[in-house]
């Protein structure tokens, strides 16, 4: 897989890469992650990537020249199955949507910025668009970061136990069963006996009654959808 991210904050995206799985992940030669300054991509002799909005209103506006250069050179070298905007107005990010863009094999997120990009850009350039929150982030490179490393751990080969993505939360609508390793017991506490049994199918079980259980209490509304 390879995923283009395009920003005029690039720096904001080195530490987030550059270590634990997304960094094993890209050694490993499962996914690449490009960033792309949008900045080399204007004409202005400043670097200037926004403008003032037509009509007025507070805030600056990211224009679509830069926007739309960056994503075209890209799409001269290979075929994208989504551009995706991160943006609070998008879909709400869940785990059926990073399966299914896992399967995927180039991508492109734009990272919104100041009061967001020219409507424009949407209407040309957009397939997808996400949102990680109902809230407002200074930008959307933190979006970015998080809707990649929730793809890219799905990817065949990046986590060590590959079956440990298939039991986390979200997964068949359910959130994650307790789980406990040693000591079996601190301070009077002790795990559950089913679990030291060794009875895989016994424990398979417990664990999804626990993971049932908790999603009632906790997120009954996945038990709906």
């Amino acid at each position: 897989m390879r995923i283009d991210i395009i920003t005029c904050l690039p720096r904001l995206l080195d530490s987030f890469f550059a270590h634990s799985i997304l960094q094993r992940a890209q050694q490993g030669g499962y996914v690449e992650v490009v960033v792309h300054d949008l900045r080399d991509y204007t004409a202005d002799k400043h670097r200037r990537v926004d403008d003032y909005a037509f009509g007025g209103g507070a805030g600056m506006v990211m224009q679509i020249e830069p926007i739309a250069r960056c994503i075209r050179s890209l799409q001269a070298d290979r075929a994208y199955d989504e551009v995706i905007y991160m943006t609070p107005d998008g879909e709400r990010l869940n785990q059926r949507t990073t399966n299914t863009l896992s399967l995927r094999q180039n991508l492109i997120i734009l990272c919104g910025h100041y009061k967001g990009v020219d409507e424009r850009v949407r209407e040309l350039f957009i397939t997808k668009e996400i949102s990680i929150g109902d809230y407002v982030l200074s930008g959307g490179e933190l979006a970015a970061c998080v809707l990649s490393d929730a793809i890219i751990r799905l990817l065949p080969g990046v986590l060590n136990d590959e079956t440990s993505a298939l039991t986390d939360s979200f997964q068949d609508n359910l959130l994650a069963p307790p789980v406990y390793t040693r000591p079996a017991e601190f301070e009077g506490h002790r795990i559950p006996d089913i679990l030291l049994s060794g009875h895989e199918a016994k424990i398979d079980e417990w664990r999804h009654e626990q993971a049932l259980e908790r999603t009632r209490i906790r997120r009954p509304d996945l038990l709906d959808s």
